[in-house]
Parts: structure tokens; sequence; C-alpha cells
């Protein structure tokens, strides 16, 4: 890919005075003050996924989580995150219902790329509320160009960039800044582009950078859990910009401590140090 020119071409590095916070809350704070979150996604064998987006948007302080998943996946959700809502559907038709109610929605973890995914994404695609795209999600977008509502945020790895601009994941790291650049431009929304100097992006050409982590962060369902973040910071009030900016640094800082641990660091394991970090940042 060419080098993309921008004449703010540095990027304004990711740390804690230059990230947004959340307001404390009132005492008179009500869980319908805080949003509505509802998870989209997991197929047959992938419910983890779902669950994992899930209790990282419950304990980043959704006012409202719910998940709706296959059916199969319903009783172990409610059983590892009873204060979460599931809601098994065999079709697009069974959305309608709770599409309404949510205020961000979350899309792709775990969602396949079979009929049931695809039917579930057009669904969410009509819904005119900030979404968090990643995994299949961001697949079938690149077979099939939707546009994305205001204010929405993609989270791709590599090589979903790289599908999503049709160019090889090499040239997507070979230019981490202008992949960025040109899929947050190309998709209006804010951009994630995952990895080793995980890079945020936005359609006007902003660009940051976090260089946070550890290598023990290189699991699966690290993404998952991101994309809850995300959309429990939107649910709250923030803009998809600072958002993003906040859950990657966030999800970073949490990958640092936790890191030290050494290799085996599971995903889940960062839900409640990404919700101390929260705290530290601004408290409730």
């Amino acid at each position: 890919m060419p080098q993309t020119k921008h004449p703010n071409s540095s990027p304004q590095i990711l740390d804690r005075q230059a990230l947004a916070g959340l307001a404390a809350r009132p005492l008179d704070a009500h869980k319908a003050d805080f949003g509505h979150v509802l998870v989209v996604g997991g197929d047959l064998g992938t419910g983890g996924a779902v669950l994992l987006s899930a209790e990282a948007a419950l304990r980043c302080g959704a006012g409202l989580v719910s998940v709706a998943t296959r059916p199969e996946h319903v009783a172990a959700g409610l059983a590892r995150v009873p204060e979460t809502m599931w809601l098994g559907v065999h079709s697009a038709n069974q959305l309608m219902g709770v599409l309404p109610r949510a205020s961000v929605l979350v899309v792709g973890p775990g969602l396949g790329q079979a009929a049931w995914g695809r039917s579930l994404l057009s669904a969410v695609t009509h819904a005119r509320l900030p979404q968090v795209w990643d995994a299949d999600a961001l697949n079938l977008l690149a077979g099939a160009p939707l546009a994305l509502p205001s204010g929405s945020v993609l989270t791709p790895h590599p090589g979903e960039a790289a599908r999503l601009l049709g160019i090889s994941t090499e040239a997507v790291q070979a230019d981490r800044p202008g992949a960025a650049r040109k899929l947050a431009r190309r998709y209006a929304s804010v951009c994630v582009l995952k990895g080793a100097g995980t890079l945020v992006a936005e359609p006007g050409g902003r660009l940051a950078l976090c260089e946070r982590g550890h290598p023990a962060m290189a699991g699966a369902g690290l993404g998952d859990v991101l994309t809850g973040v995300v959309a429990a910071l939107l649910a709250q009030g923030l803009e998809a910009w600072p958002a993003a900016c906040l859950a990657v640094w966030l999800h970073a800082r949490a990958g640092e401590r936790l890191g030290r641990g050494g290799r085996g660091l599971a995903a889940s394991d960062l839900v409640p140090v990404i919700r101390e970090l929260l705290e530290e940042h601004c408290p409730c």
C-alpha cells in the first residue's frame, strides 16, 4: 500500500493525561442513565465470544446488557453472568423486539459467516444506533459493503483489515497508519487497528497510537473483551473517538499488569483489571 499522506502524520500517543473520562455518577443515578448494550453473535460453538463482550460491557458500567445469540448458548450465558439478559434467536425477525430498546450494539463476536450470521447482520445495519463491529461482522462487511450508522467503531485485526481493504496482511502491516486511516475514511467510522502498537483512526485523519500492552495478550478472546469495553463507554455517553482511545488504553494496561504473570493469560482475566483501571482513571 502506498504511504498515506496526511498533514498531521505523527500519531498522538495514548497516555492517561490525554484520555477522556466518564463523569462521576450522581447520587440518584439509575441504570437507565447508562445505556443498554446489545451484543449480537455467537453462532454454534462460539458462544464464549458474546459472553466475553457482554461481561466486559457490564463490568465497565453499562446500565443494561443483553445478548442475542443461538438458543443453545442461553443457559450457559445466564449461569456465568446472571446480571445480563439473554435472547435465543433462530432468525433476524426475533431481533426486532429488542433492537428498539438498545442504545449501543456490539456486532460480530462469534457471529459466523453462514446464513444465520448474515441475516442478523442485515437486521442490525438498519438500526440507527452507534455500533461496534468486530470479527465476522467485518469479514461479512468485506464481502458486501454496508453503510454503518454514525458514531460507530470498527475493531479489525490486520487480517480483517486486509480483507476490508482488498490487500494483503503484509501490506497492512507495512503501513499500519495508512491502513487505519483508509478504513476510517472508507466506512466513516472510528477504526481500531489491533495488534502490537494498536492504532485508533477517525475519518478526518486523526490518529492515536497505543504503546502499552504485553506479549502475553496474544491469545483468543481478548478482542471480544475490547469490543465490550468500547460499547460500555459509548453507552455511558462518550463519543466514538474518546471511547475507542480510552478502551484501547485500558485494555492494553490491563494486559501489562497481568502479563507479568507470563503465559496463559485468559481473556476473561482482563475484565476485573480493566474495571479497576477505569475506576482509577475516572472514579464513580
